[in-house]
């Protein structure tokens, strides 16, 4: 039996060819092993109206399944609540780890299909840095990906994104991503702007 290979994405292509001869010129790697790289992504999704009902979970979980191509892993609470009316063990949410090839195809329709969908959009935050070079992104709705099917989606759903590199320090993370096609805000023109 052989495997049939796949042509890699064009975001792996992209790193492979450019990024990293880009990356090595301007922060001076001596080894292109130095270069920081994509680790894995991580989808989440709160599904609060699961307590009461749970049908509602089945539907998040199908929306989350096609957006990430991978069938995503139920969070359960972990302490009892009452004010929040939680109880330890009911399913509050949805969560997706992507890495290797799934991870650059995810990337790569996010940045060509789901970003230009996003309303009144003038680019991403190019300080949402953890300080360790991992970027989070808060997403208001998961209609922007076309995979999601409108008449079918009855309620609109937040979603956080976090992209885990392996750059020590932000500003490597941030150039790496900016070569990969990631559009950030052009942070000199909002300093001009205060």
């Amino acid at each position: 039996m052989s495997k049939t290979a796949t042509a890699p994405s064009k975001i792996k292509e992209r790193y492979t060819k450019t990024v990293i001869a880009e990356m090595m010129k301007r922060h001076n790697y001596t080894n292109p092993y130095q270069v920081p790289r994509l680790q894995k992504i991580v989808v989440s999704m709160g599904v609060n109206d699961a307590r009461e009902d749970i049908k509602s979970m089945d539907v998040a979980a199908g929306e989350l399944g096609a957006i990430a191509g991978q069938k995503p892993q139920v969070r359960r609470a972990k302490k009892s609540i009452s004010n929040f009316k939680l109880r330890e063990g009911m399913p509050i949410g949805l969560r997706v780890t992507l890495r290797g090839a799934r991870m650059y195809e995810f990337l790569d329709r996010f940045i060509t299909a789901a970003v230009p969908r996003i309303r009144d959009f003038r680019g991403l935050d190019p300080r949402a840095f953890d300080g360790q070079g991992n970027y989070n992104l808060g997403l208001n709705e998961q209609h922007i990906f076309p995979e999601v099917e409108m008449d079918k989606s009855p309620k609109v759903r937040g979603m956080n994104i976090t992209i885990v590199t392996t750059a020590e320090k932000d500003d490597s993370a941030r150039d790496m991503l900016q070569l990969l096609g990631f559009p950030f805000k052009n942070s000199d023109k909002e300093d001009k702007k205060k």
